[in-house]
């Protein structure tokens, strides 16, 4: 669904996006992350054809962003951050002009995302709040059946609850066979809903994994008395010891838990502590912040 070689955006002497390449296919959610002026937005503009690339390619749906930017548009439905929405229209009014400027609009669906979201559609948006309108933008949005939604920072100053039906929608949009670029300041938001995840650090794509390895990765702490048992042969790949001192062992863990437990069940423990490491402790490689990315 996204395909990018060697893309790249400057302003003068600053890169704002290194040579990027990335693929996303068909029917998967890719969570994007990284702090402001990691070069998410750039990244996005660039797919959207709001910028023109300093170098590399990308292709929307198999359409160039440059050569076939009407097609590309066509192809997605993009959510901004800080949407702006007219003002002086009603919530509902909003809702059927986005559904009609658009062949794959849907208006029924527009207002049943709008209910599910408890959003009032009969002030004008001038007296709408910042949430409220955040859920307008998101009932357009997620209305539209394109093959593609780009959403940036989609649950800002949306409450708990609303979340969770955004993380709903995100899902159910993936099972209709929609691609899903979602990008969010929020780790366990995109844990929670993505296929796969990257890592933007001054504009350079710095990693990219599958939630579901991040999912198998553990981090055990463990007192034992004497030494660790002869490590089995098939354990190596998976298995790396960080730390070792004085009955301190603090092990890595990336892959199946049940066979490591055993191997270490041989050992004489006095202690033992398994955690998750969890998306925040992958991000916190690249930018030594647990939890919620800086806004």
């Amino acid at each position: 669904m996204i395909h990018t070689d060697g893309l790249s955006k400057q302003f003068g002497s600053f890169v704002a996006l290194v040579p990027c390449t990335l693929n996303v296919p068909r029917g998967e959610v890719f969570g994007l992350l990284g702090p402001n002026g990691a070069g998410k937005s750039t990244l996005i503009r660039l797919l959207m054809g709001f910028l023109q690339p300093t170098a590399g390619s990308a292709h929307v749906n198999n359409f160039d962003i440059v050569r076939q930017t009407v097609n590309v548009k066509s192809s997605v439905s993009y959510l901004p951050s800080s949407p702006k929405l007219f003002r002086t229209m009603s919530g509902h009014s909003v809702l059927r002009f986005f559904a009609r400027i658009r062949r794959d609009g849907d208006l029924p669906r527009a207002l049943q995302i709008a209910k599910r979201l408890d959003l009032n559609l009969r002030p004008w948006v001038a007296f709408m709040s910042t949430g409220m309108r955040q859920k307008l933008a998101i009932a357009a949005t997620f209305s539209v059946r394109a093959p593609l939604l780009i959403l940036d920072e989609p649950t800002e100053n949306l409450d708990p609850t609303v979340r969770r039906i955004v993380a709903d929608l995100v899902r159910e949009a993936r099972a209709d066979g929609q691609s899903v670029l979602f990008s969010s300041h929020v780790l366990s938001e995109v844990e929670e809903v993505a296929d796969r995840v990257g890592i933007l650090r001054s504009g350079q794509l710095v990693h990219e994994q599958s939630v579901s390895s991040i999912r198998r990765t553990h981090k055990i702490h463990a007192t034992i008395q004497g030494s660790l048992p002869p490590i089995d042969d098939n354990l190596t790949p998976i298995v790396t010891i960080e730390f070792q001192s004085d009955g301190l062992v603090r092990l890595n863990v990336a892959g199946e838990l049940a066979p490591v437990l055993k191997w270490l069940a041989a050992a004489n423990l006095t202690d033992m502590h398994v955690e998750p490491v969890g998306l925040s402790a992958v991000y916190e490689r690249f930018h030594h912040v647990a939890g919620t990315l800086p806004s």
